[in-house]
């Protein structure tokens, strides 16, 4: 009969009842990960308490592909720290060192100056129109540790849609096709 004459057998031996427990396992599996990255944003202070390096703009410190760990409270930031911002307009959050860090006296407002390892000048042409520094605002969090390479499965599913598309197939049909 071959390969896909029994698999299509298979989906019509799939039983409701499995079906209905496969989807409330999957629909466990969402939230229990929902949970957890909520629980972490709570703890990390952090709208996004683990990022992925994207480009080589930090090597050699961080190299693509490397998970950044985050954590953002009200401690002053210093020249020399790693941190993740974004851009108003951007969807990507930037990784990068703060080179110079400004305090106005008469308001405590903080203005800071960020530059990739990598790269030969600041990043002023990254902000916004008009805008020569970031303000606490822009800031996601400092990165207070990270796993090397761990987050090349991300950016290759994100620069490759086909293989992510590949893998959530195999997945499915493991999982319809799985005997109990």
């Amino acid at each position: 009969m071959g390969w896909i004459g029994e698999t299509i057998e298979s989906f019509k031996s799939i039983k409701i009842r499995k079906v209905l427990s496969q989807a409330v396992s999957f629909g466990l599996i969402v939230s229990m990960a929902s949970m957890i990255w909520k629980g972490l944003m709570c703890w990390t202070g952090s709208e996004s308490p683990v990022v992925v390096v994207l480009s080589e703009s930090m090597e050699p410190g961080f190299a693509r592909g490397d998970i950044l760990f985050l954590h953002m409270n009200e401690d002053p930031i210093r020249a020399g720290e790693i941190v993740v911002y974004k851009i108003e307009g951007q969807v990507i959050p930037i990784v990068h060192r703060v080179i110079k860090v400004h305090e106005t006296r008469d308001t405590g407002e903080v203005y800071i100056l960020t530059k990739g390892d990598n790269n030969e000048f600041d990043d002023i042409l990254l902000y916004a129109k008009d805008q020569l520094w970031l303000e606490r605002q822009h800031l996601m969090g400092k990165a207070v540790g990270f796993l090397p390479y761990v987050g090349y499965a991300t950016i290759i599913m994100t620069e490759m849609p086909i293989i992510k598309y590949i893998t959530i197939g195999i997945m499915g049909l493991l999982v319809l096709t799985s005997k109990d």
